[in-house]
């Protein structure tokens, strides 16, 4: 068996063509365009280079960005002043703080700062707490653009055993939810859990989600299984790599996501999906 390929540089481009059309729609009935903000404090090389995009992408769809690169001095109070701002401006509907922040800031507090209805991120306790509860509002960018790839190539998910390879915050937990909203069957696995390769070896859907390169063996896949890999990691040449180890890995499963080109495309397309819901409930 060789896995299909799960295109999510192909999938997120239409789906950022269907956010331009509909942003298009919206300026055609005389609304205005959709409005992210988004701040960079410091210089970080990754994260001015994901800024570049997610601008780059907002541009091509159509949506109103305005920019805020802060020194990496900028203290709490004058991120936070920002935020508020941000959130006071009827021209703004979605916030966008990049991470990491410098080391004296509190991430947590801006997080908490950013009003629900404008975290675009979909990190708000507001917004994890709605889904939780199964009434989602802002998804989390990287979990709900992993659903749209399993939605685009029709898992079933009901009878499914889906086992994600990670807990953080930014998808491992967020993404239990969804897939349980989806009727899976879920165990998450984490540092803490004992004998991954029995759990990985069960998995109908493997979600990689650890940020450790190679850390799934391929051999531990079970066949006919879909594999989406969300781990980003650079090898001891510099060649991007996921956390599973692909070749074997596709040897075995049915579908399987490429790193680069599988979910990081998605999570930028997702982004530009929450800013226009978003502006659709701010009318």
């Amino acid at each position: 068996m060789t896995a299909q390929i799960i295109d999510g540089k192909a999938i997120a481009l239409d789906l950022r063509h269907s956010v331009a059309e509909k942003v298009s729609q919206r300026i055609s009935q005389g609304l205005r365009p959709p409005g992210l903000g988004v701040v960079l404090v410091g210089s970080d090389p990754a994260s001015n280079l994901y800024v570049k995009r997610k601008r780059e992408a907002c541009d091509a769809a159509g949506l109103h960005t305005e920019d805020h690169h802060l020194p990496a001095e900028t203290t709490q109070d004058e991120l936070n002043q920002l935020v508020d701002r941000m959130n006071e401006d009827p021209n703004i509907d979605g916030i966008l703080v990049q991470l990491p922040l410098p080391e004296h800031m509190n991430p947590d507090e801006i997080l908490l700062r950013i009003r629900p209805d404008k975290d675009v991120d979909g990190f708000h306790p507001y917004n994890l707490g709605r889904l939780t509860q199964r009434h989602p509002e802002l998804r989390p960018c990287t979990p709900a653009g992993i659903i749209h790839l399993l939605d685009h190539i029709g898992t079933p998910y009901k009878g499914q055993h889906a086992v994600i390879v990670g807990a953080s915050n930014i998808v491992g937990r967020p993404l239990s939810m969804e897939l349980l909203l989806k009727g899976a069957t879920v165990t998450v696995a984490h540092r803490f859990t004992g004998d991954l390769p029995r759990f990985v070896a069960d998995a109908d859907l493997l979600i990689a989600a650890a940020g450790k390169p190679g850390l799934v063996h391929g051999e531990w896949v079970k066949k006919g299984a879909t594999v989406i890999d969300v781990g980003i990691n650079r090898n001891e040449v510099g060649k991007l790599i996921g956390d599973v180890e692909f070749a074997p890995a596709a040897e075995r499963a049915a579908w399987i996501t490429p790193v680069p080109g599988g979910v990081g495309p998605m999570t930028i397309a997702m982004l530009l999906q929450n800013t226009l819901e978003a502006a659709e409930r701010h009318g």
